[in-house]
């Protein structure tokens, strides 16, 4: 339809289904530009999981009673804990869709990949959140005892800490993107998850860096401008930057996981295919794009007007 031409009634030949699909930077932000407005909605969603930390603020800086605002702050801690994971999951799953390109019912789905790998995200979720707090410890610990002991050696345990911590972030890229696309156990999450970081490492150095300046940005406006903050977070940046990863890091997945187990039972990974929509109702027409012929014009005829 041509909106911006006077010529409204007449159509082209459609996208054909087997057109060259765009690959890479072209492809990312085909798709990112396509779900724009759906990021924001999934951010939301995911957002809802960190209202606990939101409470732990609000406690610090509104209530006085230091014992009422340790409670509220050790509840919210666990809630946020127990969640966190499962809720990453979910958010993982939407990911996964829109790079696949296959529709998805956002909060269903969501949920859906909550409760089930709720139990994996539990384990993934609670080692996420040991490890991190570990590194914000340590940044404040082994400085201090550095400096009154008077020895710089323990600033070694605070860079393996660090060390570690950044290990982690990077496996995040690629275990829960396993949890959701494999039946794959705990363990070898984990293990693969660790491989791959290795294995990948350019891409999983880039995502890193990606996603740290993120997150240093995030910090910023939080130390300079904590309102404007509270306002951006139900919207950004959590949804569009677990795009990014998902995006950088699933073609690994399929190259290294995926695509070998199907050729091990000698089958082509119907995610190259674009089969892989058994959970969805089959099609009830067949897709004619780029095959149906233009509809002409049709031309103004004399006598009495039919409306």
């Amino acid at each position: 339809m041509g909106f911006f031409s006077r010529d409204y009634e007449s159509a082209g030949a459609g996208i054909s289904k087997n057109a060259p699909k765009k690959k890479g930077i072209a492809l990312f932000f085909e798709i990112f530009i396509r779900k724009f407005w759906l990021l924001f909605g999934v951010n939301m969603l995911y957002f809802i999981f960190f209202l606990p930390m939101v409470i732990s603020f609000a406690a610090i800086s509104f209530i006085k009673n230091g014992r009422v605002v340790v409670a509220i702050i050790g509840i919210m801690f666990i809630v946020f804990t127990v969640t966190i994971g499962a809720a990453t999951a979910g958010m993982t799953k939407i990911m996964r869709s829109f790079i696949l390109e296959k529709h998805t019912f956002i909060v269903r789905d969501f949920f859906r990949a909550f409760k089930v790998n709720f139990k994996k995200g539990l384990a993934v979720g609670a080692l996420d959140v040991f490890i991190a707090a570990s590194a914000f410890s340590s940044y404040y610990v082994y400085p201090a005892l550095a400096q009154q002991l008077g020895t710089k050696l323990l600033y070694i345990p605070m860079v393996i800490t660090f060390s570690l911590a950044l290990v982690v972030s990077m496996m995040n890229f690629y275990i829960y993107l396993m949890m959701i696309a494999t039946d794959l156990s705990l363990k070898n999450l984990i293990k693969n998850s660790f491989a791959l970081t290795f294995i990948s490492m350019k891409k999983s150095v880039l995502t890193l860096v990606i996603y740290l300046l993120t997150l240093a940005a995030m910090v910023l406006i939080f130390l300079y401008a904590p309102a404007l903050l509270m306002f951006i977070a139900p919207f950004v940046p959590s949804a569009q930057l677990w795009f990014i990863v998902c995006f950088n890091s699933y073609p690994e997945i399929q190259k290294y996981v995926i695509n070998p187990y199907y050729e091990s039972i000698g089958e082509v990974n119907p995610e190259l295919t674009g089969d892989y929509d058994t959970d969805e109702e089959a099609p009830v027409f067949r897709d004619m794009g780029g095959n149906e012929k233009p509809v002409e014009k049709r031309k103004p005829t004399k006598g009495r007007k039919i409306t």
